[in-house]
């Protein structure tokens, strides 16, 4: 699935953070139809963020609702220990924050080990620094454009020129993904610096046609892209 999705960056990832769980099944089938290529899952657990969201079960009752890849963000304290539930859950992509494992090497290792996709995030106020040295053992980075824990914040300007640093450091070894103000008027901002992946909440959930939403949004993305 992974091999398939890398075919077609830059693409925009649905964070499911804003979506109907009480009609989780029918708003998995909407954004499918809508053109989703993956689902972005935000994991919140009130101590390394302060919001809650979701863990390990209610990711198996996506796997069992959908095929395609599984992006879980482990906003956590501790991700090293619970790992091997997110794993059993059948989470393709698996991000934790360099602010939460300093040394995140082990539990990157163990990840890739399990045939998934690591990755390392970093928060607005954290430097490029403390994560070039990860070059060669994380698949993605995942820049955060806006606080960790809230969805609906304002896009952190200076993200423009965090983003341009990751590409630069990672060059084409990673995945460069953006979550936090994601929408048809902040995409233009980093597109220019090659980003594949655009998490994007309320500029979804909140527009009455996901498919036009993910459409215009895609579009603008390609269009920066070098290959159009």
């Amino acid at each position: 699935m992974t091999r398939q999705l890398k075919t077609k960056f830059p693409v925009v990832a649905p964070s499911m953070l804003k979506c109907d769980f009480g009609n989780l099944e029918s708003e998995i089938s909407r954004l499918e139809d809508a053109g989703a290529r993956l689902f972005h899952l935000d994991v919140m657990d009130g101590h390394f963020v302060p919001n809650l969201s979701y863990g390990p079960m209610v990711i198996e009752r996506f796997r069992d609702r959908t095929e395609l890849v599984l992006d879980a963000h482990l906003m956590i304290s501790d991700p090293e220990k619970y790992l091997d539930e997110y794993l059993k859950a059948g989470c393709d992509w698996i991000t934790v924050h360099i602010e939460a494992v300093p040394d995140p090497r082990e539990i990157l290792n163990r990840i890739r080990e399990a045939g998934r996709l690591a990755g390392i995030s970093l928060n607005p106020k954290t430097p490029v620094s403390a994560i070039s040295s990860l070059k060669g053992l994380v698949d993605i980075v995942l820049v955060m454009s806006v606080e960790p824990g809230f969805g609906g914040q304002s896009f952190i300007p200076a993200s423009v020129e965090r983003v341009a640093e990751v590409r630069e450091v990672f060059g084409e070894t990673a995945i460069v993904s953006i979550d936090g103000g994601i929408g048809p008027q902040t995409i233009p901002l980093v597109a220019p610096h090659q980003v594949d992946v655009y998490v994007a909440g309320s500029s979804i959930f909140d527009q009455s046609s996901y498919a036009d939403a993910i459409r215009e949004m895609t579009e603008i993305a390609r269009s920066f892209s070098p290959s159009t």
